[in-house]
C-alpha cells in the first residue's frame, strides 16, 4: 500500500455533502491536532501527514517516531495488512485547552480497507471499533447516533458536548458528520463538519448593511476562525512561524476560500459577478486584521 492523502471534510450545508443528513448518521467529536496516517507496505510500518509520506528525517513533530515505538500499531496492521488507520496527532495546533493527558497521542477517527481494484473505502464505526479495541489503539468515540433525517438545529446543539472529550474548559473544535452509506452527487464517499467557532463567530454577526458582494464574502466565509486555522496549519508544517511565511499564508487563505466556498457563496448571492482582485484584496485585508500580531 502506498500514501494516500485523507478526504477533504466538507462544510455542512455545502453542495458536496447535501443529503448527508438522510437516513442514519454518527456524529463524532472533531479534534485540532494535526492528520496522520499509518498503513503497511512491503512489511514496513509507514506513516504520513496530510499531505506526504514522512521519514524519521523529515517527520511530522514526532508522529513517525511515536508510530515506530508503539507495537499496538504494528500489531494492528500485520494482522490487517489491507487497512490503513486515519486519525488525529494530538499536538498543540489552533485548540489549546486539550487535558494535560491528551497530548502526543494518535486518536484513529477513520480506517479505510484497500479494495481489489486499488480503491479505498471507510469501514463503519461499529465494525472498526472492537478491532482498535482489542490491540490498545486510542480512537475517537461518537457524541451522537440518529437514525431518521436529522435537522441542522439539532446538529448545532451537539456543538455544546464538544467539551465532553479530550478538553479541559470549554468548547471543543467540533463535530463530524458520517453516514456510511451516503454517497454524495459525484459519486463520493463523504463527510461534513461543524466548527464550533466558526458556528459561533457567524451567529454573533451583527446585522449587515448595504455592501459590495466581495465584502460579503469575506465578513461570511472568510472568518477569523477560517484564517487561524490556516496560519496553524502552516506553523505545524513548517515546525515554527516565520515573518517569510506571510505571503503563504495570503495565498492559502485566498486559496481555501475559493476552494471551500465558492459553491456556498454562488448559492448565497444568486450567481453574483465577484471582481476576484478585489476580493483578493480584502481578503489579505482581513488576515491583517485577524492576526495583527504577526505583522
Amino acid at each position: 500500500m502506498k500514501f494516500k492523502k485523507y478526504v477533504d471534510i466538507e462544510r455542512f450545508g455545502t453542495d458536496e455533502v447535501e443529503g448527508i443528513e438522510i437516513g442514519e448518521i454518527v456524529v463524532f467529536y472533531k479534534i485540532d491536532g494535526t492528520n496522520g496516517s499509518v498503513w503497511f507496505d512491503d512489511g514496513n510500518i509507514c506513516a504520513g501527514n496530510r499531505k506526504r509520506k514522512l521519514s524519521l528525517e523529515n517527520d511530522n513533530r514526532g508522529f513517525l517516531a511515536h508510530v515506530l515505538g508503539s507495537q499496538c500499531y504494528s500489531d494492528y496492521l500485520f494482522d490487517h495488512q489491507d487497512h490503513r488507520l486515519f486519525g488525529e496527532w494530538l499536538v498543540p495546533h489552533t485548540l489549546k485547552t486539550y487535558r494535560q493527558d491528551a497530548w502526543n497521542k494518535f486518536y484513529v477517527f477513520d480506517v479505510a480497507k484497500e479494495m481489489p481494484d486499488g480503491s479505498e473505502e471507510f469501514l463503519p464505526y461499529d465494525v472498526y471499533r472492537e478491532a482498535l479495541e482489542t490491540y490498545g489503539i486510542e480512537y475517537i468515540p461518537p457524541i451522537a447516533r440518529h437514525k431518521s433525517d436529522t435537522n441542522y438545529e439539532s446538529l448545532v446543539g451537539l456543538l455544546e458536548r464538544t467539551g465532553e472529550f479530550l478538553v479541559s474548559r470549554g468548547d471543543g473544535e467540533g463535530i463530524v458528520i458520517k453516514n456510511y452509506g451516503f454517497r454524495n452527487k459525484y459519486g463520493r464517499q463523504v463527510w461534513a463538519k461543524i466548527i464550533s467557532s466558526e458556528f459561533k463567530e457567524k451567529k454573533t454577526k451583527p446585522m449587515e448593511c448595504q455592501k459590495f458582494v466581495e465584502q460579503k464574502i469575506i465578513d461570511n466565509f472568510c472568518t477569523d476562525a477560517f484564517i487561524k486555522k490556516e496560519y496553524e496549519k502552516i506553523k505545524t508544517e513548517n515546525n515554527g512561524w516565520r515573518s517569510k511565511y506571510i505571503p503563504m499564508l495570503f495565498g492559502r487563505v485566498y486559496h481555501e476560500l475559493i476552494r471551500e466556498e465558492s459553491w456556498n457563496f454562488v448559492k448565497e448571492y444568486k450567481y453574483p459577478t465577484i471582481n476576484f482582485k478585489t476580493l483578493n484584496n480584502l481578503a489579505i485585508q482581513k488576515v491583517k486584521t485577524s492576526l495583527p500580531e504577526i505583522f
